[in-house]
């Protein structure tokens, strides 16, 4: 079998390359990722599902891969994008190579592009593609018309296919238990969110996508979360109709990223897709409660339309709302603030596994807000 492999985009631009994990073939939404380090996060984010990742950084693999650092139970990325794999990782923590986990897990990849034109192309607005080898191989025209043929990101709904089936709970770790019970929805959750939730002393009871509102109340919980996830905002209707219920009851709420978007649309905003989205650890957000920069790790192509500047009135009727973050590099909302009701949300990822670090004090908040509640 060639080791040929083909990147097709939607407008018909084909890259050639060699095969990268598993052979065949792949479709997705193409996007890029401007992250140096934390590929293993990247790849089990369920928040990349239905996706072709770019990877932005030359040389990938080099740490291998371990058994500690997955986010999920699975790689999610529909297929992977890189310039230089690591021939020999090199890490006392890895237990095989990333090419091995792509292979072991059928994810179909392309090494050897340019990757910075591939990106600069990305730039002007992400796309369907394709990923093409071994049998998979066939005419240019006809790989375009597969590209074509695949599912749009856009109004896709796809929490309920990555959530878990059923609850599970993460207890307070040792000797810091605060007491307080935290429902975590789970939309595409990252393992290290409740994690950072249960070093702070909270019980966190993580639940499916399709739990209601009543369902959520009934366990009588100090604080509700919506977490991170793929797919469009404008396609959760059921999902914003439930976090309304508990907007309702006034029960404090903290939501990230996909949660933000719910946050965002139970409002009453509205919420569009950004031409190419924020993916990386690099991306600067000013706090406009203390005017700090953080530096934080995005994962997003839909963003909230809100009013940057000064308070606005919830056009669904909760009060007071402020932008209480927003992204230096192009003014996009990364956080909301409601001032009469208990509940703010970010756009990015406090949790931030593999780093950095410099927005986990809003888990403090969250923590805050539910103390001043009860």
């Amino acid at each position: 079998m060639t080791d040929t492999a083909l990147l097709v985009l939607e407008d018909g631009q084909v890259f050639e390359g060699k095969r990268y994990g598993a052979a065949g073939q792949t479709l997705g939404e193409i996007v890029f990722n401007t992250g140096m380090t934390g590929y293993q996060e990247t790849l089990t984010d369920p928040s990349y599902h239905r996706q072709i990742v770019v990877m932005t950084a030359p040389h990938i693999g080099n740490t291998g891969v371990n058994d500690e650092d997955d986010e999920s139970t699975r790689i999610w990325v529909a297929g992977y994008v890189v310039r230089d794999p690591a021939r020999v990782p090199s890490n006392w923590r890895a237990t095989r190579s990333l090419d091995d986990m792509l292979v072991d897990q059928g994810i179909v990849g392309i090494s050897g592009i340019d990757t910075r034109q591939l990106t600069r192309i990305l730039r002007e607005g992400v796309m369907r593609a394709g990923i093409f080898s071994g049998d998979a191989l066939a005419p240019v025209d006809e790989l375009v018309t597969r590209v074509k043929n695949a599912e749009e990101m856009a109004g896709a709904h796809l929490a309920d296919a990555v959530s878990v089936d059923e609850p599970y709970e993460i207890a307070p770790k040792d000797g810091t238990d605060t007491g307080l019970h935290v429902v975590a929805v789970d939309l595409g959750i990252k393992a290290m969110t409740p994690e950072r939730m249960a070093e702070r002393g909270m019980r966190v009871t993580v639940v499916p996508s399709t739990m209601t509102g009543e369902e959520i109340l009934a366990m009588k919980p100090d604080g509700v979360f919506f977490s991170n996830g793929p797919g469009d905002p404008a396609a959760a209707e059921r999902s914003v109709g439930e976090l309304r219920k508990v907007l309702d009851a006034k029960v404090p709420f903290f939501g990230i990223c996909f949660g933000n978007q719910l946050l965002g649309r139970a409002l009453g905003y509205g919420t569009y897709k950004l031409p190419f989205g924020h993916r990386g650890i690099n991306q600067p957000v000013m706090d406009r409660t203390t005017d700090k920069v953080e530096i934080t790790a995005h994962n997003h192509g839909f963003a909230v339309d809100a009013p940057l500047d000064g308070d606005s009135d919830s056009p669904a009727g909760y009060g007071r709302v402020k932008v209480s973050h927003v992204c230096l590099n192009d003014d996009v909302v990364e956080g909301l603030e409601c001032l009469d009701i208990p509940a703010f949300s970010v756009q990015y990822h406090p949790e931030a596994a593999a780093g950095p670090h410099d927005a986990a004090y809003l888990f403090d908040r969250f923590t805050d807000l539910m103390k001043g509640e009860r």
